[in-house]
């Protein structure tokens, strides 16, 4: 099936701007045209897009990430290459994701001060400004 720039950028959730930058940067490379000199995606560009979303949206630069391309065009040889970029982007983010962890247990340590506090209490003890008097 054939989709137009519009079609997919909808099917994303991006911009055709974004898209059309995607390409200009060379993170579409495989985007053919028709006649008019329109952009033909196909179903297998809507999953290369959705692996550029994807490595964005888990913080990996576009440079990096035209590395990886350019190495998907050289073809089979850089498969390792390919997959050691991977592998690292992999590791980046469950160190992310972990660092999230933790900011989440203080986040819901903070609710549950919050929730502890009572309206009667004459002090904040949830607020940072609070002093305990010795």
């Amino acid at each position: 099936m054939e989709y137009t720039i519009r079609q997919v950028a909808e099917m994303v959730d991006l911009t055709t701007y974004t898209l059309r930058y995607y390409e200009k940067e060379g993170l579409l490379p495989f985007i053919e045209r028709n006649e008019h000199g329109n952009r033909i995606f196909k179903d297998n560009d809507i999953e290369w897009v959705q692996l550029v979303c994807c490595l964005r949206d888990t913080g990996m630069p576009i440079a990096e990430i035209k590395d990886y391309v350019d190495l998907c065009r050289v073809g089979a040889e850089t498969t390792e290459q390919r997959r050691q970029i991977i592998l690292e982007h992999k590791l980046k983010v469950e160190q992310k994701i972990e660092k999230m962890k933790q900011s989440l247990v203080k986040i819901n340590k903070k609710l549950e001060c919050y929730s502890d506090l009572t309206i009667k209490e004459e002090t904040d003890v949830c607020n940072p400004n609070y002093k305990i008097n010795d």
